[in-house]
């Protein structure tokens, strides 16, 4: 048996499996976000713990003696908070979170320190990492940043928590800017930029790595035969890439859920910071991945759901199965900014080319054409780094609807592939990395492909007329902005 411990924003969601790596039980717990000024968005590290809790007490009581022979844990966790730590392991503030904006100036800042930042970490600056909301403390909070002895990542804080380790993999430290992506260890030259050392960081370990024993308090609370050996474990979408088995080079999905995501697994670190591409360690020891997102994917389509009052399925419902031909209007998913290619946080959303003729049923085709085509963004910087996609698996909620798969796979002109579970999540894939810390059986026995229930190819037709709508979708990004700008002004 081994557990999965999935610490996201919105909750907590433990899963046991067992060996046969199905599912015996499973509870989530919710969380809530503070925001006490804006662009700021903090959360109680001791909510994340007592949400823990209240989980696995959940699974003690679904299943105590399938718990009892647990052998290992891993853990999936929102990614670039700061935790901060002082004497014997005080927390110090509340932690900043993945999409708190308040460090803009801190990046500017903490690359004229380092020059060198972009190459080394393979990402630009922005304020969702970690190490410029270290700059924004000191220069803001400079007596907790005195205090500060240590600076944990989320997951890594939950580990500390249960095992009194403080140790870090290399997928979640990317997302700090104080990695050196390519070597896999901490940039003493990134730390400085910060006025850290690395005497203030976990230790580096694989996700596949035993990194940690449970505490003996713990052990005996939950019912455990033997303390649990924890896994080095992975950041959320490095577990669940693991969880989809992608851990091969080559291997991709589409994550269509709030925001997107679009995954290559690659043998080597590359880099492609000037288009907003996320290059970071694969949890999968000498490997790496590249990731496009696109901030407003499935969130786009809610937004207009809440806007024509009508149901997501009401709005799906008015259009045919497949699409027949493009809509005639253009929808920029810009609702909350765009990260790649254009890393602009304060660019907003469009429809272009709205008439009297315009119906509700294309205004809703446009929007979930809109997404596709920032998929396309993301695919087009892909390839300028010499990453190909020639077909993918596709995630998240936004991927239950055949007809938004349908423009997606035309849009981006690759085979789709829709999975029989692919709803697990990261704790699905941290379960997988525990046992493998645990068994030391190589990953591609543990980490299989999801069985693929459905193909959606291109249509040829769509397609040639979508790759001359995408060339005008290009120009809408620049009429956005000279617009923001002349507003701002």
């Amino acid at each position: 048996m081994f557990i999965g411990i999935d610490l996201g924003t919105s909750g907590i969601k433990v899963l046991l499996v067992d060996g046969n790596q199905q599912e015996v039980a499973s509870h989530t717990e919710s969380l809530t976000v503070q925001r006490p000024h804006l662009g700021w968005s903090e959360q109680d590290p001791e909510a994340w713990w007592k949400a823990t809790c209240r989980a696995l007490d959940s699974l003690k009581e679904q299943a105590p003696e399938a718990l009892s022979e647990v052998q290992g844990i891993g853990l999936s966790g929102q990614q670039h908070g700061a935790v901060l730590l002082g004497e014997n392991g005080k927390i110090l503030r509340p932690c900043i979170l993945w999409n708190d904006t308040r460090s803009e100036k801190e990046c500017k800042i903490f690359e004229k320190r380092f020059p060198q930042s972009r190459e080394v970490t393979g990402n630009l600056a922005m304020p969702g990492f970690t190490a410029p909301k270290l700059i924004w403390v000191e220069n803001h909070e400079p007596d907790i940043f005195k205090e500060t002895q240590h600076v944990l990542l989320p997951k890594a804080w939950l580990r500390y928590k249960m095992t009194g380790e403080m140790l870090e993999d290399m997928s979640d430290a990317s997302g700090s800017l104080w990695l050196d992506v390519a070597h896999r260890k901490w940039s003493l030259e990134a730390l400085k930029a910060t006025h850290l050392s690395e005497d203030n960081m976990p230790k580096l370990c694989e996700g596949t790595e035993p990194a940690g024993t449970l505490k003996d308090e713990f052990v005996q609370r939950w019912g455990f035969k033997k303390a649990p050996i924890f896994a080095g474990s992975a950041g959320d979408n490095a577990a669940g890439a693991v969880g989809l088995g992608a851990t091969h080079p080559g291997d991709a999905f589409i994550s269509l859920g709030t925001s997107g995501v679009i995954w290559i697994t690659t043998e080597e670190f590359r880099a492609k910071h000037e288009a907003a591409i996320h290059s970071f360690c694969h949890a999968i020891p000498q490997t790496w991945n590249q990731m496009g997102v696109t901030l407003s994917a499935a969130s786009s389509f809610a937004w207009w759901s809440r806007v024509t009052g009508l149901k997501e399925k009401e709005l799906l419902d008015e259009l045919p199965e497949k699409p027949v031909s493009p809509s005639h209007i253009f929808f920029a998913p810009y609702l909350s900014g765009e990260r790649t290619p254009y890393n602009d946080g304060d660019i907003r959303g469009a429809f272009v080319g709205l008439s009297h003729d315009t119906t509700r049923a294309e205004m809703t085709q446009a929007v979930l054409e809109g997404v596709a085509f920032s998929f396309r963004d993301g695919l087009e910087a892909l390839r300028a780094s010499g990453s190909i996609i020639e077909e993918a698996n596709v995630i998240g909620g936004g991927s239950k609807s055949p007809f938004w798969v349908s423009v997606l796979a035309s849009i981006l002109g690759i085979k789709l592939y829709g999975l029989a579970h692919g709803e697990h999540g990261g704790a699905f894939g941290a379960a997988r990395l525990a046992r493998i810390a645990v068994t030391k059986e190589d990953v591609e026995k543990v980490c299989t492909y999801p069985e693929r229930i459905s193909m959606t190819e291109p249509d040829i037709e769509l397609q040639k007329q979508y790759e001359k709508l995408y060339k005008s979708y290009r120009k809408i990004y620049p009429a956005l902005h000279s617009l923001h700008l002349e507003n701002r002004d």
